[in-house]
């Protein structure tokens, strides 16, 4: 897949080509239903498929008090829609210039100018331009006058295990509710994979290591919604690509007095794990969510912590022993 920051860096002779817009925030199955016809429709039409994304999300410009909490960083974000087939994409840095752009505009702009167009792909809740003024109808008046195709995809209802979703249709907001809730399976099947977070293991307080359970803490900058507060089974990938069943901490640890919110993940089952050298610090991992197994909870002491965290340990094992993503 092509990436393009600016559209400046589109090349002259790209084209023709099928275009849809979006923030893409999870990459979602909502989100994949419409990249996934959009790929169709343009090869059909022998044209390379280019999605239009924006980074700072256009609620950080707008309302800086309400921006939701992106689901995935930028790196995982652009991995997601790579994997959906698109031939390029291009991520617009968002400003109150662009946001300054009429419909027409925007569309002539970036869509027929720059991208050469002969199809748009878009979801009826479809806006853009300036205030939002443009909608699936100003899309079609659009392209009658300038010459593309319009096709409006339906909402995507129906989840992977065949359920319609209560008639609720999947959306990153939705996503977002379930995680804050801790519920990562949920995420999981409106993703249509598991919920991740990436980051760089820096040094903690060692109260794992010390207990015999050393974990591998993110910095406070990693990307990723945070999952609520609890102990999770779940997966850590190292620098390697190597996957590591974990029990993950996500909390400020009140057994110890914790202050701030950290994300920890203990890898369990190491064939090396007598060897104490295993070295994560400064490395960039991921840190994947299948199931949260229990809130935070305030232990009298040590010993009871520790007991805890064999249970949690062998409960970790046992969830991962049957999730469908351990052979990815």
């Amino acid at each position: 897949m092509y990436y393009w920051n600016d559209l400046a860096e589109v090349p002259a002779g790209i084209g023709p080509t099928v275009v849809t817009i979006g923030n893409f925030d999870g990459v979602h199955l909502g989100h994949q239903h419409v990249l996934d016809r959009l790929v169709k429709v343009a090869r059909a039409k022998d044209a390379a498929a280019v999605a239009i994304s924006f980074d700072p999300h256009p609620a950080q410009i707008h309302r800086p008090e309400a921006a939701p909490e992106l689901i995935m960083g930028p790196q995982d974000r652009r991995e997601a829609l790579a994997a959906t087939g698109l031939d390029g994409l291009l991520m617009m840095h968002y400003d109150l210039q662009l946001a300054s752009l009429t419909p027409e505009e925007f569309v002539r702009r970036v869509f027929v100018d720059g991208l050469h167009v002969c199809a748009v792909v878009i979801g009826h809740d479809v806006r853009f331009g300036r205030g939002n003024a443009g909608d699936l109808q100003t899309m079609r008046d659009l392209g009658a006058q300038l010459g593309f195709e319009v096709q409006a995809v339906e909402d995507f209802g129906a989840l992977p295990d065949g359920s319609d979703a209560g008639g609720r249709r999947c959306s990153s907001t939705w996503i977002r509710e379930a995680l804050r809730s801790g519920d990562v399976r949920t995420a999981a099947r409106l993703l249509g994979r598991t919920h991740r977070m990436r980051g760089e293991v820096v040094h903690g307080a060692a109260r794992g290591r010390e207990l015999g359970f050393p974990t591998a803490n993110l910095a406070p900058e990693s990307t990723g919604l945070i999952p609520a507060d609890g102990i999770y089974a779940g997966w850590m990938v190292d620098a390697a690509g190597t996957r590591w069943p974990a029990a993950i901490s996500v909390g400020s640890n009140p057994t110890f007095d914790g202050v701030s919110r950290q994300v920890e993940a203990h890898v369990i089952d190491r064939p090396d794990e007598k060897i104490t050298d295993f070295n994560l610090y400064g490395q960039q991992v991921v840190v994947e969510f299948v199931e949260r197994l229990r809130g935070m909870v305030a232990y009298t002491g040590p010993a009871a912590l520790i007991e805890q965290m064999r249970l949690d340990v062998a409960r970790t094992r046992d969830v991962l022993s049957t999730d469908s993503s351990a052979d990815r």
